[in-house]
């Protein structure tokens, strides 16, 4: 799968991250009373972002023109005790009342403070004993300490697949300024800042500065001056907690935003890369990439390392910093290793964090994470964080070797073939050993990773077979070492069969420069494998082979090929519905949001990266997972925020969703991969707790006509918070929780409407977990474009009668229409059920609203 990879907050943990292994959770023992570690401290008084709301806005909004009356503004905050949140004093004066509290509290004792959090989060992050760090939790300024929470991480073609050239790109100016003032901020393994993707030269059309970003740019031996420019506009790394643990290697994880891993270069690519690089593999030219939104600026926020993985109180501080400094839009592949435990799954550090970010106006977008198939396997929880799903796109790399038994054989590998006109031998690995080599002294021999374990003559001008094993899978031998020795002993080619004990494991398409074909089917390698030995000629008496008389051409992989049955929700996608807490109970809350490309992604590659041994030295690699759908949306954000740059991150969302796709290239139902062994065949149509509301549509996300804002405050209140009220009454509402609450956010619940349950918040999605007889749901939309008159239709889900009024309404630019869905149960069943609600505007607007009603409990005795 390649790399499938904060609002108060009052509770806070060590998060220990791990990119590719999954290791265990690093928790200090509670018989290590007098053992340091590392402790996040948050106080009982809020950060700034909760008393001084940059992002303000004035009445009549929604205009497509430059900001005017209506935008959202980026100003300086008011003062707090003179010095402004962009002033280093600012900065000082918190650190100061930390370490006066930290002296109070352990007068005297030996401790190290590593970060002060003063933006997002009030508190701080120290090395204390246990012992320590109990005595802070008693502190009355204090408002909670925790210790260690693992997560683990979660295109040339694309943008003509997403429709950009002659959609979103074209509807603002062609990519020359698609996404241009916006600044997208990667919390990630950091970035290349050497390659072309990231260059600010290469137009005639110069980059703008954007005005309201403060971020800086470090200056180190691996990441010298001038590496920072107009499109790269910030680069910083934290690793703190990681050098007290004494895990942190300077050399190999790199003490400066560089990127040793590969995956931060990637991610930042796929959203925001340049337009129109080569993209040149092993010799292989595979045409120009781009990112969603090529002329956004990128700021780098690395937390994350190749060794190790990493820390939460290193990735606390790369996410304040990144809110700080004026990041529009913060992208993550990150997810937690296990359900968060306690009252409910929101109650997390990292979604409490992010709802601090989304009400100083930031569109977070995080991936779903890849332990799909399997229902309930999200792992991106709250309503307030935008969860990408991925899926396959229509461009594929088709290799195959032909026998000469006239079977043609499927494989992979980006490779050249063999002389179309001729067949060549077929030599196993086994069989071509050197004189002083034996299957019995090197067991592993047949994987050809040496090659002076063969005999050259035998294979000079042949095929050569080598068998792909789990060795391959956990990076012990590689395909660039085969190829290796193929080509130093002279073959034509390396056929690679796959191990029977290989099985289910999906492979990425590698770049090979001489002729060669990964079989991933064990199947067709069994095929492979019985033409092979059924072709030798074997003397009878001293049992040596006589004569290889199998033979085979290759026929490349080189060539992209374009299907219609895409896309389709790939099985490594997690999947919904979204799990309240960790028994589980279901949330009324739709996961994942969307669907966007993320499987097979071509994008930028950083030329230290260590992540995949078969790119490495490469300018560009070929990734899946979440981690590669998550940036598409983070990139195509970026466009929706450059035309409306009023839109909440509410707003951002909702434009994102209502236009979704539901139907492949083909015109029918998107399809989901159901297995991870052979998902091919076992596809089902897609459901919303598969898909969300479907796949991401870039041009229509641009002219959304009604949006499904979040609306707690009146349209007059000088400082909107963006919905925040609304998400705190949405977790007030949650049984048990108001004590949690008042930790995490130090807000009280009795301030908010406890009432307030997920279908009550006005999501672009109605999820109810338990339909008990009937409810009344109310949706609010307001209109972005110009008047218009919409009539409304619907698909009941299942079991469940539905009513939607008005059918039919007008409504003028910036006005808002309150929608009353009243959904009966008329069957008992425990069985899930969707259904849709559709806004059909008489302008082409067209909105889509996914309903999923899971537990139907009817006053009828009919039982499903």
């Amino acid at each position: 799968m390649g790399n499938i990879y904060l609002a108060h907050l009052m509770v806070m943990v060590v998060v220990v991250l791990f990119l590719g292994v999954f290791l265990p959770c690093l928790c200090q023992g509670d018989s290590d009373y007098d053992t340091t570690a590392v402790y996040v401290v948050t106080l009982r008084h809020a950060p700034v972002s909760h008393y001084y709301g940059e992002l303000r806005r004035e009445v009549n909004s929604f205009k497509d023109a430059a900001p005017a009356p209506g935008r959202t503004q980026f100003n300086k905050p008011r003062r707090y005790d003179n010095i402004t949140k962009t002033d280093k004093r600012y900065g000082s004066y918190i650190s100061q009342v930390h370490d006066s509290l930290l002296k109070k509290v352990l007068n005297g004792e030996k401790y190290l403070k590593l970060y002060s959090y003063h933006y997002l989060i009030n508190g701080f992050a120290v090395l204390v004993t246990q012992k320590q760090a109990e005595k802070l939790s008693r502190s009355s300024e204090v408002s909670n300490v925790v210790l260690d929470f693992s997560v683990r991480t979660a295109t040339t073609h694309t943008p003509q697949f997403l429709g950009l050239p002659q959609g979103a790109w074209f509807q603002e100016g062609g990519f020359e300024t698609a996404g241009e003032g916006v600044v997208i901020g990667f919390v990630d393994t950091g970035i290349d800042p050497t390659h072309p993707s990231f260059g600010d030269s290469k137009s005639n059309h110069p980059y703008p500065v954007p005005g309201h970003f403060s971020g800086i740019c470090e200056v180190t031996r691996d990441f010298p001056s001038g590496s920072c420019n107009r499109k790269l506009v910030g680069a910083r790394h934290f690793a703190a907690s990681a050098i007290t643990r004494g895990i942190f290697n300077s050399t190999q994880d790199y003490a400066s935003p560089f990127d040793g891993d590969g995956h931060g270069t990637h991610t930042a690519a796929v959203a925001a890369g340049n337009h129109g690089i080569p993209v040149i593999v092993a010799g292989h030219h595979f045409g120009n990439a781009s990112g969603m939104a090529p002329r956004s600026h990128i700021a780098v926020y690395k937390a994350l390392y190749k060794s190790f993985g990493g820390f939460a109180a290193d990735v606390v501080a790369a996410i304040d910093q990144a809110a700080q400094d004026g990041v529009d839009i913060i992208s993550l592949s990150i997810t937690p290793n296990r359900r968060p435990p306690g009252v409910a799954t929101f109650f997390n550090p990292i979604d409490m964090a992010l709802l601090s970010a989304v009400k100083a106006g930031i569109f977070v977008v995080q991936a779903a994470g890849n332990t799909g198939p399997s229902p309930t396997s999200m792992f991106s929880f709250s309503p307030w964080i935008f969860t990408v799903g991925a899926a396959s796109h229509d461009r594929v790399y088709s290799n195959s070797i032909f026998l000469g038994n006239n079977v043609t054989i499927p494989g992979a590998g980006l490779a050249p073939g063999t002389d179309e006109s001729k067949l060549y031998k077929l030599i196993h690995a086994h069989h071509a050993l050197s004189n002083d080599t034996t299957v019995a002294d090197d067991m592993y021999v047949g994987e050809c990773q040496d090659a002076n374990k063969f005999n050259k003559d035998l294979i000079k001008g042949n095929l050569l077979m080598c068998s792909y094993s789990i060795r391959f899978v956990l990076g012990l031998s590689t395909i660039k070492r085969a190829s290796e020795t193929a080509k130093n002993l002279s073959a034509a080619g390396v056929v690679f069969y796959m191990d029977p004990y290989v099985i289910g494991f999906q492979l990425n398409p590698v770049a090979m420069k001489m002729p060669s074909i990964i079989i991933a089917s064990t199947n067709d390698s069994k095929i492979l494998m019985q033409y092979y030995n059924s072709s030798l000629e074997i003397d009878a008496v001293s049992k040596k082979i006589v004569k290889f008389g199998a033979v085979a051409s290759i026929c490349g992989g080189l060539k992209a090929n374009y299907g219609s049955a895409a896309p389709k929700v790939m099985y490594y996608s997690a999947r919904g519905p979204d799990p309240e807490d960790s028994l589980p109970h279901e949330a009324d809350i739709l996961k994942p949001n969307l669907l966007a490309p993320g499987s097979f992604i071509w994008a930028a590659w950083s030329s230290g990266a260590a992540d995949s041994v078969e790119f490495l030295g490469e300018n560009f690699a070929l990734m899946s997972g979440t981690s590669m759908a998550a940036p598409h949306v983070a990139g195509l954000a970026a466009l929706i925020k450059q035309k409306f740059p009023s839109f909440s991150p509410a707003a951002i969302g909702s434009a994102l969703s209502t236009t979704a796709s539901l139907y492949d290239k083909s015109g029918g139902p998107i399809m989901a991969q159901r297995s991870y062994a052979s998902p091919e065949l076992n596809e089902s149509p897609a459901t919303p707790f598969d898909m969300g509301s479907g796949f991401v549509n870039a041009s229509g996300a641009l002219n959304p006509g009604l949006i499904f804002d979040s609306v707690p405050l009146p349209f007059e209140a000088v400082e909107f918070m963006w919905g925040y009220d609304d998400y705190m009454s949405f977790l007030c509402g949650i049984n048990g929780s108001a004590p949690v609450v008042l930790n995490y956010t130090g807000q009280d619940c009795g301030l908010f409407n406890s009432t307030v349950y997920g279908p009550d918040l006005n999501l672009p999605s109605i999820t109810i977990s338990k339909l008990n007889q009937s409810r009344i749901v109310q949706r609010t939309v307001q209109n972005t474009a110009q008047n218009e008159s919409y009539s409304v239709g619907w698909t009941a889900p299942y079991g469940v009668s539905l009513k939607v009024s008005p059918t039919h309404f007008s409504i003028g630019s910036g006005e808002k229409q309150i929608l009353s869905v009243l959904l009966n149960a008329t069957v008992n069943s425990s069985v899930s059920s969707f259904g849709r609600i559709g806004l059909f505007g008489n302008q082409g607007h067209v909105l889509n609203i996914p309903i999923s009603i899971m537990v139907k409990i009817s006053s009828n005795t009919t039982t499903s």
